[in-house]
């Protein structure tokens, strides 16, 4: 399988938007409202990454990140997610190769750190951990996991962008 990771084109959004679909239709823990979260993050600009995996070129996973705000007034965040990959490619690895690209670009950038809303034992392989300190208020504080990239952790409680309330 030849997998290949680059930054969304406008083309690749209908295909992104039936990816997402697909990605989050059986999941336990989702509002299904994924793929309008992406679309209202790409109408307001603030999609920082929308990260593409292409398998013989065609797209078959998704990743975007967008800045975050901490209350401590921390800078350089981002929230990593949606992910989404087609259920026929799931545990292929093509998530893992999106989550470590959108990392690496991150890093460049110079971001501070990234935070994620998911599952602590398949985030926890890319060094996310859930830090008490540093809480989204409504979940549980173990699905909300920050991997800091810089010398200091922020304190506080982290907002995502208004387009998270997306629902159509």
């Amino acid at each position: 399988m030849k997998l290949d990771i680059r930054q969304a084109r406008e083309a690749d959004i209908p295909t992104i938007e039936a990816v997402t679909l697909a990605a989050f239709l059986n999941a336990p823990h989702t509002s299904h409202t994924e793929q309008f979260i992406i679309n209202a993050l790409r109408r307001a600009g603030a999609l920082a990454l929308s990260l593409v995996a292409l398998v013989d070129g065609v797209v078959v996973g998704h990743l975007a990140a967008s800045p975050v705000v901490i209350s401590d007034g921390s800078t350089g965040w981002f929230g990593l997610g949606p992910l989404s990959v087609e259920p026929a490619f799931q545990r292929q690895g093509v998530g893992s190769r999106l989550m470590r690209s959108a990392l690496d670009r991150l890093r460049e950038r110079g971001a501070s750190g990234a935070v994620l809303l998911g599952e602590p034992d398949y985030y926890g392989r890319f060094g996310f951990r859930a830090e008490p300190g540093l809480v989204l208020p409504g979940v549980p504080p173990e699905y909300f996991q920050a991997l800091l990239f810089g010398p200091l952790l922020p304190q506080g409680s982290v907002s995502y962008h208004a387009a998270f309330d997306a629902r159509g």
